[in-house]
């Protein structure tokens, strides 16, 4: 026996080994099916100067846009692996960064040359970034209403952006002083998208967001670096050149990152550490802090712009946190009822049970009425966890809990699980006579249960112990409940599956 269990263990490894084997194989076949077309195009890339002639510029601005679009096409299977929504974000970003090139090869197809960048070239670039700062601004977990209010702040920083750019340039092109201007706006804004991921990094406490915003911050890093070469050292250079590969750069880095690892990323979470926490708190600030310094420099320019960028800020930020707070409350709400809720039998627990006690007790104390409480014990139930289980023994007990919730019709009547087996119940302004009743009432629905139990008899009963007074009588409503417990015990000494009674005072 032991020889053949060795030799199946073995026939698994081996399985498990060809497996691997396998895996690997489809992952590199999985690489050389993206990446020999993308060396084919860069290739084919970085000879068009030599080969086209005076159509290298739109030539070399397609090959840009397809491998834009390669990049956008692996972040879209990144998203189908890791499930951070992040990735979709960037997809989108450079579906929109490949449109502002297609703008770039239409100016030059109407002007037959570059004059700075023309407008509708930079309302593309500008919207590049909306969705790249709404990623590191809008946290995940928030609500879709919340992230909506994001989304809008997010527009309308780009539009602000765009309003303020259009000042400086146009179809026709911008100054020397404009175009300087512009490119170090483009700057700022791509190293704040850099330092936005990188602090969403530092800070993010699951593997999935931290593999996006990782990838993300580098990335961001490498386009920074790109194109402010291409803007400030590289600005006269038309395109259709051996410089356009630079821009290559940033793409196939991007495209690397989506294939560093292709195994899922586990979305398994720890507790939030203080930094997680910090960046819960000031992520959705950035995009309105964003959107008032924009709109504060456009004050001398456009000041209209200006204030609707005040107001858009101000007032949508306000609805945000008015959301916000009241998911707050809400939550707050919903833990505070699970806090005094029994899991099991979804009655009142042991804490709701003794506030509510307490407070009735000083109810009958200032109006000199009475109360009555009722302890109720399953019978045998240790013998029917024993022999049937603890999943069994846990039906039994919603069972139960469900016919003596609906034996007390009052209003103010509480039916609570007192612990383990045992379940209580308070009768505000009941007399001992009524509170006896209904404690019968309860013995005689749980029996006619007919729930199956090991136990003498074969059905589940219970025992129950009652007991009533007239405040002020006793001190406290200890006295109260020690009576029940005493009066319940009397009635298990009694034969089980009966009622007890008992006078507090």
């Amino acid at each position: 026996m032991e020889s053949t269990h060795v030799g199946g263990r073995q026939v698994v490894q081996a399985i498990v080994s060809e497996s691997g084997r396998l895996d690997a194989a489809a992952r590199r076949g999985g690489s050389l099916a993206l990446w020999l077309p993308i060396a084919g195009l860069v290739l084919f890339h970085s000879i068009v100067p030599y080969i086209v002639g005076s159509m290298a510029p739109i030539v070399s601005l397609a090959c840009v846009v397809v491998l834009a679009l390669s990049g956008a096409k692996a972040c879209l299977a990144r998203a189908r692996i890791s499930g951070a929504s992040g990735w979709l974000m960037l997809a989108m970003a450079k579906v929109i960064w490949a449109g502002g090139m297609m703008a770039n090869a239409a100016v030059h197809l109407s002007l037959g040359h570059y004059q700075g960048d023309a407008s509708l070239c930079l309302l593309f670039f500008v919207l590049y970034g909306v969705p790249l700062v709404f990623a590191t601004s809008s946290p995940e977990t928030e609500r879709l209403s919340v992230r909506v209010l994001d989304g809008l702040i997010a527009t309308a920083l780009g539009v602000l952006f765009f309003v303020h750019t259009f000042g400086l340039a146009t179809m026709a092109g911008a100054s020397a002083a404009d175009a300087e201007l512009l490119t170090r706006m483009f700057d700022i804004e791509n190293g704040l998208i850099a330092l936005f991921a990188l602090f969403r990094f530092t800070t993010s406490h699951t593997r999935a967001n931290r593999d996006f915003f990782g990838s993300l911050a580098a990335y961001g890093f490498v386009y920074l670096l790109t194109t402010a070469y291409m803007d400030h050292w590289q600005k006269d250079t038309d395109y259709g050149t051996s410089f356009d590969l630079i821009i290559d750069l940033p793409m196939l880095f991007l495209i690397a990152l989506t294939q560093r690892s292709t195994r899922k990323p586990s979305r398994k979470t720890v507790d939030a550490s203080q930094r997680e926490r910090l960046a819960q708190a000031i992520s959705p600030l950035l995009l309105p802090a964003m959107l008032l310094v924009v709109a504060a420099t456009m004050l001398g320019s456009h000041p209209r712009w200006a204030v609707a960028g005040f107001a858009t800020a101000t007032i949508v930020y306000g609805l945000r946190n008015a959301l916000t707070h009241l998911r707050n409350l809400e939550e707050r709400d919903r833990l505070a009822q699970l806090s005094q809720i029994d899991d099991l039998t979804g009655l009142p627990n042991r804490r709701s049970f003794d506030a509510a006690l307490h407070s009735e007790w000083a109810r009958a104390a200032r109006s000199g009425t009475s109360l009555c409480v009722l302890m109720i014990d399953i019978d045998h139930f240790k013998l029917l966890n024993d022999h049937l289980g603890h999943q069994e023994g846990d039906r039994r007990l919603r069972d139960v809990a469900e016919a003596l919730a609906g034996c007390a019709s009052r209003a103010a009547d509480m039916v609570a699980r007192y612990g383990g087996e045992e379940f209580v119940v308070i009768l505000p302004g009941a007399s001992a006579e009524e509170a006896r009743t209904l404690a019968e009432t309860m013995r005689i629905a749980v029996l006619a249960l007919a729930l199956a139990t090991p136990a003498p008899g074969g059905r589940v009963s219970i025992s129950i112990g009652v007991s009533a007074t007239t405040m002020p009588a006793i001190d406290t409503p200890d006295a109260l409940l020690a009576c029940a417990d005493a009066a319940l015990y009397a009635a298990k000494r009694d034969g089980r599956n009966t009622v007890h009674m008992a006078m507090a005072a």
